[in-house]
């Protein structure tokens, strides 16, 4: 008669492993969230600023530079929409009203920036 297994059966070479302990794999598993979800208060953040203004910039140019950047956009979008019909113009020419408004009020806030300086 043949049997299925052999005789005696092969002792597995490896020590027997130990049971695992809930409270150890609780604290093994809060360390691990920790390292990844809680910043070092060691370590600064790293900020992905690409455009920054410069903390010593001059108010007068700052308002300068955005008038002529809200002008610049208004002229874009005046251009854009001669090409566009329908509810796309509608929407560029709503844009192109919101700029000049901003390009108003910047136009002001130079004019009361001159009056401060002289």
């Amino acid at each position: 008669m043949i049997k299925p297994t052999p005789n005696p059966p092969k002792a597995d070479p490896r020590p027997a492993r130990k049971s695992l302990d809930a409270k150890n794999l609780d604290k093994a598993a809060q360390k691990a969230l920790d390292h990844y979800l809680k910043p070092d208060p060691s370590k600064p953040e790293r900020q992905l600023d690409y455009f920054i203004v410069a903390p010593d910039a001059d108010p007068e140019g700052m308002l300068a530079h955005t008038y002529e950047t809200f002008c610049s956009v208004s002229t874009l979008i005046l251009d854009l929409s001669e090409d566009l019909e329908g509810a796309p113009r509608n929407l560029a020419l709503a844009i192109h009203q919101m700029g000049e408004m901003g390009v108003l009020l910047l136009e002001k806030l130079l004019d009361n920036e001159a009056r401060v300086q002289r």
